[in-house]
């Protein structure tokens, strides 16, 4: 009997080579076109730019502030009297749009300084665009960072009332555009919604305004350091009851549509990252651009896991951005966006 001494013996035992070296030898060589930073670049598939994101900032009525964010470093809380410089760089680095998420000194119980014409979202409309006036503004339309109960639309005996909400949302939107918002993006997911603030811009002259729809937007536990920025965590209950159960596929596919036949420019998936495969069937089905909000969860995950050094925090941000990009968003609402255009900029990614 064959002696059996080495491992290679013992594979050659099993596996025996053939004579002839040829039949081993790979018909294709996908390797060939991985060989060298250059090559990889020019062949690949799903490319990430600077002009692919849009930055979201918090403002705030405070004056003088430049605040970080404990949950979500890197991002802060801005006085308007410190937008200018902020969006000065964000031109520089090539992101064409911000988003901005107002917090008011005062709340109440129909979060009346979301359309309040001196509000702190139409003031910091009013000085970036004074500002930098080819960098687009955007601006959420809800009510929850306004109300003194953090819900998204008037509460009445434990209940988020939806049609009563619209007339609200409508004329915050209104508000936001007469300040000179370049594009309103609702994201409360009442009913409706979409069609009540098309009609109402239009009815105020502002038919050229479109409107970026939080289309698919689920229930998810990845807003907690949002809420925590924002102050806008719910005072009794949840959001479950309008968001979205992340469970559910057709539901966001069926809220595209109505939003679409609504009037919507454009629609969002939110959250991103969990959500690849909802983007990837929503871009399918639509002929409008998609956005994706890579939420705060996300990026705190990120950036907890680099300070440990558990992850190279740069590559996993590049690698979850292009992978949302590949799953079909052609728009990424993301707080890396800052960081992620300084190494688009300097040819790393």
């Amino acid at each position: 009997m064959k002696q059996v001494g080495t491992l290679a013996d013992l594979l050659n035992w099993f596996y025996p080579m053939p004579d002839d070296l040829e039949t081993l030898r790979p018909p294709f060589r996908p390797r060939r076109l991985r060989r060298g930073t250059t090559l990889r670049r020019m062949v690949r598939e799903t490319r990430l730019s600077p002009s692919d994101f849009i930055y979201p900032l918090f403002v705030t009525e405070d004056d003088d502030v430049c605040r970080e964010i404990p949950s979500m470093p890197g991002n802060f809380h801005w006085s308007i009297d410190r937008l200018e410089a902020e969006c000065r760089e964000i031109v520089q680095l090539g992101i064409p749009a911000v988003i901005l998420f107002g917090i008011p000194r005062r709340k109440d119980a129909c979060g009346s300084e979301a359309f309040a014409a001196d509000g702190v979202v139409q003031r910091a409309v009013r000085a970036i665009k004074a500002a930098t006036p080819d960098l687009l503004v955007i601006t959420d339309v809800c009510l929850c960072e306004y109300t003194d109960h953090g819900h998204c639309g008037i509460v009445k005996h434990g209940d988020v009332l939806n049609d009563p909400t619209l007339e609200l949302l409508a004329r915050a939107a209104v508000s936001h555009a007469v300040a000179g918002a370049d594009m309103v993006a609702p994201s409360d997911m009442m009913d409706g919604r979409v069609g009540a603030i098309r009609a109402a811009l239009d009815r105020a002259g502002y038919s050229d305004v479109p409107i970026m729809s939080y289309a698919a937007k689920y229930a998810s536990a990845f807003y907690g350091p949002f809420r925590d920025a924002a102050g806008s965590a719910p005072q009794f209950g949840d959001r479950r009851g309008y968001q979205m159960d992340p469970a559910n596929r057709r539901e966001a596919l069926k809220e595209v549509a109505l939003d679409l036949d609504e009037g919507a420019d454009l629609v969002m998936v939110k959250p991103a990252l969990a959500y690849l495969d909802i983007i990837r069937e929503v871009k399918d089905l639509t002929r409008v651009p998609v956005a994706a909000y890579n939420v705060s969860g996300e990026y705190a995950m990120v950036k907890a896991a680099a300070e440990r050094d558990w992850v190279d925090g740069q590559r996993m941000m590049m690698e979850i951005l292009t992978c949302i990009r590949r799953a079909g968003a052609d728009l990424i609402l993301t707080y890396h966006a800052k960081e992620a255009a300084r190494i688009l900029q300097d040819h790393l990614a």
